[in-house]
């Protein structure tokens, strides 16, 4: 059977902390021309330029700050734990995939694909809790939020309406001059405030659509 070939390689970036999976990872990923892998690393080793030019995030640990740059890529996490405080956690955030530790090479490969359509990767066993969580927290969610987004400071709309326009945090911190870093911890806190797991979500709870013309 001839192979199917893709006009743009899916750009993928393994941030893995167990050093015998990442190797083995890129190995899998380097045989097959549908993917390409723009870099790969450990914990310690993020920087938001790898987020930027990257499609997919493989990553084996959760980390908010793979969620919060401009040009935010699919992310997901493989060999987790079946915890479901855990797996919660991340849906919250904005993760795009979740595997298990017991996930086959192929199923890795064929969640990558599918995360980068656009699609959500989901344990079975999981999605028990998924929907007990949001039909329990849903309705309170709202009113926390509606509340929380009136609380909002004029300098806090500034940076979302930065944030809104594409900029990204070194780009807002020159304009706004800030570190990048207290523009990374402005926008973390401004996320818990309005109860949102994504810079994109924070935009458009403090911003709805129909005033989005307006910035």
């Amino acid at each position: 059977m001839a192979e199917v070939t893709f006009e743009s390689p899916i750009q993928v970036l393994l941030l893995i902390e167990n050093r015998l999976l990442r190797e083995a990872l890129g190995r899998l990923f380097r045989k097959r021309s549908e993917f390409q892998v723009t870099g790969q690393g450990g914990r310690c080793e993020i920087v938001e330029e790898d987020l930027q030019k990257c499609d997919v995030v493989a990553a084996d640990f959760f980390d908010s700050d793979l969620l919060t740059c401009a040009r935010r890529p699919k992310v997901i996490l493989i060999g987790m734990d079946g915890d479901s405080d855990q797996f919660l956690e991340a849906v919250r955030a904005g993760v795009n995939g979740y595997l298990l530790k017991d996930a086959s090479a192929s199923e890795v490969v064929s969640a990558i694909r599918a995360t980068h359509r656009g699609e959500a990767i989901c344990p079975p066993r999981l999605c028990a809790a998924l929907f007990r969580w949001f039909a329990e927290e849903a309705p309170t969610r709202r009113s926390r939020s509606a509340t929380a987004v009136h609380d909002i400071t004029l300098r806090q709309r500034k940076l979302v309406e930065l944030v809104a326009e594409g900029l990204t945090n070194k780009e807002i911190a020159a304009q706004l001059n800030l570190s990048e870093f207290t523009v990374r911890n402005h926008m973390h806190r401004i996320m818990k405030q309005v109860d949102v797991g994504t810079r994109r979500e924070a935009v458009d709870a403090i911003f709805p659509r129909k005033l989005r013309t307006s910035l």
